[in-house]
């Protein structure tokens, strides 16, 4: 059998198809609802841990530095200590006090870059010491969110497996529907869906009123709605309006709304309980006895 082109089916087939759909996808969301909260923690866990990770590289990177520095400061100790010695050791040679003041003031100088040195490397030691605390911070609090993400994605994983078949059942159900639909028409249906805060891209009338967003569609609109011959969308958010009736829904005419099947069938298996008119006198004479 030849498959059906879209763009062939009638409005009216569309329009049942496209409603299908959006009921298929609402299960799907209503899966998902389940979980809850719990797939934002589990990101937001996951990125405080990168973030936090990302910390801990930056620190070690940065007392790699100071020890470079230190080591570097160490080294010019030793050069100034040798220069010192060697100036020292020149003063015994010198001819006049110019030669003496200059060796003097050049190991006085020496001195001094020694003792800066030293309290670079101190001030260094001491920030090496302050980054390792941050690092062992980092260490507990990435250990403490390993922890709740273990537990987070264990919770999540379980909720999952128990929807998993039903989704991917719904799942295949939605590719069978966006088959039949005209690819320019299921586009649009994505995008409003997509746009509509509660995910209903297609609603029907009810109440005289757009089933998304509640405004009133005036009565000749409502007529074009129930004709099927073109799709109508709401001048107010953009969904597509359907006739409760080609969508498959039963309105009360009274209220307007759709009616409860439920609350119907309760009422019929009390009506069918209660006791018929002509048992009540039968009743009454066994009280009596």
């Amino acid at each position: 059998m030849a498959k059906k082109d879209p763009t062939e089916m009638p409005v009216e087939e569309r329009l049942k198809t496209l409603y299908q759909l959006q009921a298929t996808l609402s299960s799907i969301d209503e899966k998902r609802a389940l979980r809850g909260e719990l797939p934002l923690e589990v990101q937001d866990l996951e990125d405080e841990i990168e973030g936090l990770t990302t910390r801990m590289d930056k620190i070690q990177r940065e007392i790699n530095e100071f020890e470079q520095a230190i080591s570097m400061k160490k080294g010019e100790i030793e050069t100034a200590k040798a220069s010192v010695e060697r100036y020292k050791n020149q003063l015994n040679d010198v001819k006049n006090n110019r030669e003496y003041d200059t060796l003097s003031k050049e190991i006085e100088y020496q001195t001094l870059e020694i003792e800066l040195c030293n309290k670079k490397i101190r001030e260094a030691n001491a920030r090496i010491e302050e980054k390792k605390v941050e690092l062992a911070q980092n260490q507990e609090i990435i250990a403490d969110r390993n922890q709740a993400l273990d537990l987070k994605k264990a919770e999540l994983e379980e909720i999952m497996a128990e929807t998993r078949t039903e989704e991917e059942k719904l799942k295949a159900r939605v590719k069978e529907l966006e088959a039949k639909i005209e690819p320019r028409l299921l586009t649009s249906f994505k995008r409003i869906r997509k746009n509509a805060r509660n995910g209903l891209g297609i609603v029907y009338v009810q109440r005289d009123a757009c089933g998304g967003c509640f405004n009133k569609i005036p009565p000749q609109r409502q007529l074009d709605i129930k004709m099927h011959k073109k799709i109508i969308v709401c001048e107010y958010c953009g969904r597509i309006l359907i006739d409760p009736e080609l969508a498959g829904v039963k309105i009360d005419k009274v209220t307007g709304e759709e009616k409860k099947t439920r609350k119907r069938a309760i009422r019929k298996t009390i009506k069918k309980e209660a006791p018929e008119i002509d048992d009540v006198p039968e009743m009454m004479d066994s009280m009596d006895d």
